[in-house]
């Protein structure tokens, strides 16, 4: 029975982003039919699977296959397959908002982007397959019915805002969207989409590698126009670039080529073939809780899994592509694949595969690829120093981080350790949350002042790795605002003897705030700074686990003062002469103050430190 149509309004991102499709942002209109074609494969590889899995479902499963019709005279062009099909909930979720693609960011960061190529760049980050239609299309009516149901759903818009979706019987099992092309002369068509021609063109160049059969009608013949050859089952000398590059974007729903083709085979024991890809661009969902990860998994060539987490750690988890195993049972579940010995010992293949590309690409003359995979992906990548102990130095190998040594550039561990400093024993580090608040650290005045270098660590995981890592080639880590550095201390004993009545008082004067004041051998011009002990959680660390909800005990640090500044010894003068006073002890509050401010830290009393400030400002007029 037919329902009466409904028409809904589009979410007001997908509006805008249809919008955007209608007016073409992306040049190239041939990617709408590779998109139609890859979403009617990944139906009928469902459908498979659920069939499989439900030996109740009434579906038939005899010939599952992609039909592509052409009509010159109506001017349509239609993508049919007898796959999974969708409900009306599904219509509605999946096309009628988008949403949950990051749509409303994607919106955000292409109006602020001026350059045409970049914006093309930014679209191959979303999955809006469907809305490519757009493109070519005046009018899209969608046709489907879920398997195992028995109401069918049409769906229809124009793209100007509003859709309709009503509820039919008798449809076939499957999902046909029909394209109502837009009119042969239309100033922005470029080529006749109901020619046959054209779409067995479009379709061997962008779906010629899909397993399902793709079918054309011209006259009385049916014929199958894609070869159906799996490409991780070929020969890697019979595969082009541009069918990696089109199999990368059907199997991650990127617009994009990929930055690196991994292929990897195994045989012997147990026997299976990979093809992986690195992404060019970072997903916006990267550092999401709700993301998807994982690989495709396949058994004998039957798709088995579409996001196999068993497969890749979370760290490489913007990893795309396929593994074929050949001895894994079809009737598997993500549960039994977290246990199974095989899908272990294929993780660790990868893992290692993997890494040792990138490394691969760390050393290529050419560094393009290895800085664009570790800006787009280096922050993940460093995940796996805490989680992947197997793999540690592996991924020490192939991270890269800023220092003092060259602002423009990033450095390798390696070549840190090979400039280090006769007699050097420790890689020193400094974290914070910019590159700036770093140089203007008092922390890094004397390592400069004698040429040590010191890496730049503004990522928030590097506040984590750090204290799990014990070293690099028998170098330990060493954060200069840490514990005591072993720099060349020019701290005479006289000196030392002078100041310990100064550094008692004011380690009684400040006991709230500090556990110790000393002397330091880190500064040279700034008259104290603030450090931790050995193994005190850093700063920021501890607004990390706060911000997180876990409570923390307070953590008190040292206060470090240079005795070669004048502010320094003008104190410990006046301590010698008067000893104890009310002034004093303001001194050393506002001392306090100025050395946590210089490190980026947040006062307890912000009035309490301006208002003495200034009075001692005014005393100094």
């Amino acid at each position: 029975m037919t329902t009466s149509a409904e028409t809904l309004e589009f979410q007001s991102e997908a509006r805008q982003l249809l919008q955007l499709m209608i007016h073409s942002i992306y040049s190239n209109k041939d990617t709408f039919l590779r998109e139609l074609v890859s979403n009617a494969s990944d139906a009928l590889d469902k459908l498979r699977l659920e069939a499989f899995r439900d030996k109740e479902l009434q579906v038939d499963t005899d010939d599952l296959h992609i039909e592509i019709d052409t009509d010159p005279e109506k001017r349509t062009l239609t993508v049919r397959d007898n796959g999974i099909g969708m409900s009306r909930d599904d219509v509605v979720a999946l096309i009628g908002t988008i949403a949950k693609s990051g749509t409303a960011e994607f919106l955000k960061k292409l109006k602020e982007t001026k350059d045409s190529a970049a914006s093309q760049d930014l679209i191959g980050q979303f999955g809006i397959g469907f809305y490519a239609s757009f493109m070519v299309a005046d009018k899209v009516t969608l046709l489907t019915r879920r398997a195992g149901s028995d109401e069918g759903v049409r769906w229809e818009s124009e793209g100007e805002g509003t859709y309709t979706i009503e509820t039919v019987p008798d449809l076939p099992q499957g999902t046909s969207v029909v394209l109502h092309l837009k009119p042969e002369d239309a100033e922005d068509q470029l080529f006749d989409y109901t020619s046959a021609t054209k779409i067995k063109q479009i379709v061997k160049k962008y779906s010629d590698f899909i397993t399902w059969p793709i079918r054309m009608t011209e006259g009385e013949e049916t014929a199958t126009v894609n070869s159906m050859k799996a490409l991780w089952a070929r020969s890697s000398s019979d595969v082009t670039e541009d069918e990696y590059n089109e199999f990368y974007k059907h199997v991650a729903h990127d617009w994009n080529d990929p930055l690196e083709t991994i292929r990897l085979q195994a045989e012997g024991t147990f026997e299976y073939q990979a093809l992986l890809f690195l992404p060019g661009h970072a997903p916006l969902d990267l550092f999401m809780r709700e993301r998807k990860r994982g690989v495709q998994l396949y058994v004998k060539r039957v798709f088995i899994m579409d996001d196999c987490e068993a497969l890749m750690p979370e760290y490489l988890r913007f990893v795309k592509g396929v593994v074929d195993a050949q001895d894994l049972s079809l009737n598997v579940s993500r549960e039994i694949l977290q246990q199974d010995r095989q899908i272990q010992l294929i993780r660790r293949r990868l893992v290692k595969k993997v890494l040792s590309t990138v490394k691969t690409l760390m050393a290529d003359e050419n560094p393009y690829k290895y800085e664009t995979f570790w800006k787009e992906f280096g922050r993940a990548v460093k995940e796996g120093l805490l989680d992947d102990h197997e793999n540690r130095t592996a991924i020490l190998d192939i991270c890269s981080f800023a220092s003092t040594n060259d602002p423009e550039k990033l450095t390798s561990l390696r070549e840190y350790v090979e400039r280090m400093k006769d007699g050097q024993e420790h890689i020193y580090y400094l974290t914070g949350e910019s590159r700036q608040s770093i140089e203007n650290s008092p922390h890094l005045e004397a390592f400069q002042a004698k040429g040590y270098e010191v890496l730049v660590l503004t990522d928030p995981i590097d506040e984590m790795w750090v204290d799990a890592v014990s070293g690099y080639e028998e170098k330990q880590f060493q954060s200069v605002a840490k514990g005591e550095v072993e720099l060349d201390d020019d701290t005479t004993d006289e000196q030392k003897e002078e100041f310990s009545g100064l550094l008692t008082w004011l380690t009684t004067t400040l006991s709230e705030q500090v556990k110790e004041v000393r002397l330091s051998s880190r500064l040279t011009t700034s008259p104290a700074c603030i450090v931790g002990d050995t193994n005190d959680v850093t700063p920021t660390l501890e607004k990390m686990y706060r911000a997180m909800g876990q409570e923390m005990p307070q953590i008190k640090r040292i206060l470090e003062l240079n005795p070669g500044h004048p502010l320094v010894a003008g104190l410990r003068s006046s301590f010698a002469d008067k000893g104890e006073s009310e002034g004093l002890a303001e001194t050393a509050e506002l001392l306090y103050g100025m050395a946590l401010l210089a490190e980026g830290g947040e006062l307890g009393d912000p009035a309490r430190f301006t208002k003495l400030l200034a009075t001692h400002l005014q005393k100094a007029l």
